[in-house]
C-alpha cells in the first residue's frame, strides 16, 4: 500500500473537488490591466468594477452586457481597488493610493473623502454590513503582513488587529454576525465573532489552503464563502463550517474578486488580472451582497 504525506493527502483532496460549471466570457472589457478588480452589482443588475484599460477607472456593464468607462478618472490620482454599494445606492471605494474610502452618488457621480487614514499602509478590499459599516483589509505586501479596520459611518477608521499575514480578502456573513478575512501569502482564511457594534471577538481559522494565493471573497445568503484563488485559476466555495465544497475551474489564472448579480442574484462575476474579460458562471444560491440590496 502507497503511503502519503498529509500535504499530498490535501493536495489529492482538493484537487478532487472541481465542479464541472461552465464559465463564460460576460463582457469584454478592453486592454486588461494588472488592476482588474472589485467587481460589485448595484440594485439595478449593473456591475461596476475598478481599473478596466487603465488605472484610476471604473468600468460599468449593464445586465445586457454593454460595458463603458463610468469615471474616466478618480481625483488627486486616486486608483481604487474593492467596491461596496449601501442599501441608498452609494458605492464606496477603497482607495490605496490616497489611503482614503471614497464615495461616488448614483445620480451626480460626485467623488468625494469618506474616510482616510494616512496610518495605513492602503485599503485594500472593503466588506459591507447591513447598516452601512465597512470592515477594510490592509496588506503590507512587502513584509507580508496586514491588519484589519472597521470604518464606523461617520468616517472613523479603528483598528481592530495588526500585526496579522497579508490581509486581502474580506466579507461579512450573513447576518452580519461573522466576519471573514483572508491572508494572500499565507493562504488561511479566519473568522471572527462580530457584534452590533463592529467589535471583533473569538478569532479562530476557518480553512487553510497548501498552495498558490488567496484574493477577493463574497457569500452567498446560505453562508457559503467564495473565495478567489490566485494563480491557480479558480473560485473555492467553503461551507460556514470550513469545508471546501468544490472549487469552479475560471478561464483565467489569476482571479482578483467576485460578486453576485444577474436577474436572481445566482449569477457570480469575476475579474481576472490577465485576461480582458469579466468571467461569469451561475450557482444555486444568492449572494448576500444583492439579497440585502433587494
Amino acid at each position: 500500500m502507497k503511503k502519503y504525506s498529509l500535504g499530498l493527502l490535501l493536495l489529492i483532496a482538493l484537487s478532487s473537488c472541481k465542479e464541472s460549471k461552465l464559465t463564460t466570457d460576460f463582457a469584454f472589457v478592453g486592454d486588461f490591466t494588472p488592476g482588474l478588480e472589485g467587481p460589485a452589482v448595484d440594485a439595478d443588475g449593473n456591475l461596476f468594477f475598478v481599473n478596466p484599460e487603465r488605472n484610476g477607472t471604473i468600468g460599468k456593464v449593464d445586465p445586457s452586457g454593454n460595458f463603458e468607462i463610468y469615471i474616466d478618472s478618480l481625483p488627486n490620482g486616486s486608483v481604487a481597488n474593492g467596491i461596496r454599494f449601501d442599501q441608498n445606492g452609494i458605492m464606496f471605494l477603497a482607495d490605496y493610493v490616497n489611503h482614503n474610502i471614497l464615495t461616488i452618488d448614483p445620480i451626480h457621480k460626485e467623488v468625494v473623502i469618506y474616510a482616510n487614514d494616512s496610518t495605513m499602509n492602503q485599503p485594500n478590499d472593503i466588506a459591507i454590513a447591513r447598516n452601512g459599516t465597512l470592515y477594510a483589509s490592509d496588506p503590507n505586501w512587502a513584509e507580508s503582513t496586514g491588519n484589519l479596520w472597521r470604518v464606523d459611518q461617520g468616517g472613523d477608521f479603528v483598528l481592530l488587529e495588526s500585526n496579522m499575514g497579508t490581509t486581502n480578502g474580506v466579507e461579512v456573513a450573513p447576518g452580519d454576525s461573522l466576519l471573514y478575512v483572508n491572508e494572500s501569502v499565507q493562504r488561511k482564511v479566519w473568522v471572527y465573532d462580530l457584534s452590533s457594534e463592529g467589535e471583533v471577538s473569538n478569532k479562530r481559522m476557518l480553512i487553510e489552503f497548501p498552495d498558490y494565493g488567496l484574493d477577493g471573497m463574497r457569500c452567498d445568503v446560505e453562508g457559503n464563502l467564495y473565495i478567489a484563488r490566485y494563480g491557480k485559476g479558480a473560485i473555492a466555495v467553503v461551507s460556514p463550517g470550513g469545508q471546501l465544497l468544490y472549487e469552479v475551474e475560471l478561464k483565467g489564472q489569476k482571479p482578483t474578486n467576485i460578486a453576485f448579480g444577474g436577474p436572481e442574484g445566482k449569477t457570480c462575476f469575476v475579474t481576472c488580472q490577465d485576461r480582458e474579460y469579466i468571467e461569469s458562471f451561475e450557482v444555486s444560491s444568492v449572494g448576500r451582497s444583492y439579497s440585502i440590496l433587494k
